[in-house]
């Protein structure tokens, strides 16, 4: 396992542990998914380096492009949660009470 394997493999599974044990505050999560995100985009960009095919090229600007597609409806949820609830507690959320 080369170096730069090993770090986005480990930033992808700490981004995963943090979305899956610390999930107290609504920020954070997201925070999680783009670190997450971008562990990917690094994976891909390198993976379409040590291939050098262009047909691979275009795949870490699609993720990058859905990633920040993510990223803005996570930012306009969290708004809309701050402006409806008072805060961005993920205990506060329930689809029960919507």
């Amino acid at each position: 396992m080369t170096p730069a394997h090993f770090a986005f493999s480990a930033a992808f599974l700490l981004g995963m542990a943090g979305l899956a044990f610390h999930r107290t505050h609504l920020l954070s999560a997201l925070l999680c998914l783009e670190g997450m995100m971008l562990s990917l985009f690094i994976g891909l960009s390198l993976w379409s380096l040590q291939l050098e095919a262009l047909a691979q090229t275009v795949a870490p600007i699609l993720l990058l492009a859905f990633s920040a597609c993510e990223a803005s409806a996570g930012l306009a949820l969290l708004v809309a949660t701050t402006r409806t609830h008072g805060s961005d507690r993920l205990q506060n959320l329930s689809l029960l009470r919507c």
